[in-house]
């Protein structure tokens, strides 16, 4: 359904943005490209530096073309994968990483890596091309993409760093880290933090230990010793990651996120959850009592599909429950989940 377009003060601009969009064919969402447009045209006059132009103009085409690329592939699950680009073939991590990407791949999965060597090629080698995508950057010292996915039509080469990290977590359904350097930690500690605010869907984000190593236990340590110790962070944060030696069990504890939850959206006040299975009244009832903390206003309920979920079609007959959430206790939130994934 197309809303109307957004009148900008200049009413002959908005009818001139008007016959461009329709000179072109309409198509989708003619409100947003309509607004798309109106911002391109106050650049002329409110950004001068040349430099700053071009990073909109790429940033804007790079994430165009993403979002084109995986719009036929959007009906299937997939789980990104970080880790190092130093890794070699014949260490522990790569061939635990390419047991990973062969056994999400027969769980109907698909693999996203940034394309390069190490980890990143050891996940596209055990998924299989067919079930790989890559997210490459350009770097001007090392080779950025692996011979599994050099020429792949579902290969992407970005310029930008922060263009390129937006793609890895909006397609994933879920994110695994391996043993890595600066790149590995700041992927993977920009998920969690996008998690905690409530910036980007709730995901299962698992930490994957070779054999006879401690890289991540190490890092849970410091995580608890420092950051929880300290407040800087809630109990409930633990809550956003969860630390395996085992690519089965890691697996496991990605594909039973989604055994019974599907998807949730905020819609006003209310957040609906989706499901597979309706929780009985009883439930829901046990539900409203342990989670008391973080409900702000209506309490868990049934609820029918609201007007603003018409949109995504595949979830309308799902059995759904909304409540007021108070938008800051995610940990708890996926606490709330895991709850619901045993019902």
């Amino acid at each position: 359904m197309e809303r109307p377009l957004k009148p900008p003060a200049d009413p002959e601009l908005q009818r001139r943005i008007q016959d461009l969009i329709l000179y072109k064919g309409a198509g989708y969402n003619q409100d947003l490209v309509a607004d798309i447009i109106l911002n391109a045209l106050k650049l002329l006059t409110d950004v001068e530096d040349r430099g700053d132009v071009r990073v909109i103009r790429t940033a804007v085409g790079e994430l165009r073309y993403a979002f084109r690329l995986f719009k036929p592939y959007a009906d299937k699950r997939k789980v990104t994968i970080f880790g190092s680009a130093r890794t070699k073939l014949e260490e522990p991590e790569y061939k635990q990483a390419a047991d990973f990407g062969r056994r999400m791949a027969a769980e109907g999965w698909m693999i996203i890596t940034g394309a390069g060597p190490g980890i990143m090629r050891a996940g596209h080698e055990g998924a299989g091309l067919e079930n790989s995508f890559g997210a490459s950057i350009r770097l001007p010292w090392e080779e950025t993409t692996n011979p599994i996915m050099l020429g792949d039509k579902k290969l992407i080469t970005f310029k930008y760093f922060f263009t390129r990290k937006l793609t890895f977590v909006r397609h994933a359904d879920a994110i695994v880290l391996f043993p890595g350097g600066f790149g590995t930690m700041d992927e993977g500690y920009e998920a969690l933090t996008l998690m905690q605010t409530g910036k980007t869907r709730l995901r299962p984000l698992v930490l994957i230990n070779p054999p006879g190593s401690a890289y991540w236990r190490t890092w849970d340590k410091h995580t608890r010793e420092h950051l929880l110790r300290q407040q800087l962070i809630s109990p409930a944060d633990l809550n956003l990651y969860y630390i395996t030696e085992s690519a089965d069990e890691a697996v496991k504890h990605i594909t039973r996120f989604y055994r019974n939850y599907h998807s949730m959206r905020s819609v006003a006040d209310q957040l609906v959850i989706r499901l597979k299975h309706a929780p009985s009244p009883t439930s829901i009832e046990a539900l409203n009592e342990d989670f008391a903390d973080i409900i702000a206003g209506e309490k868990i309920h049934p609820a029918e599909p609201m007007p603003a979920e018409q949109d995504e079609i595949g979830t309308l007959q799902m059995p759904r429950i909304a409540f007021g959430f108070n938008r800051k206790d995610y940990g708890r939130l996926r606490h709330l989940i895991n709850v619901l994934n045993t019902l």
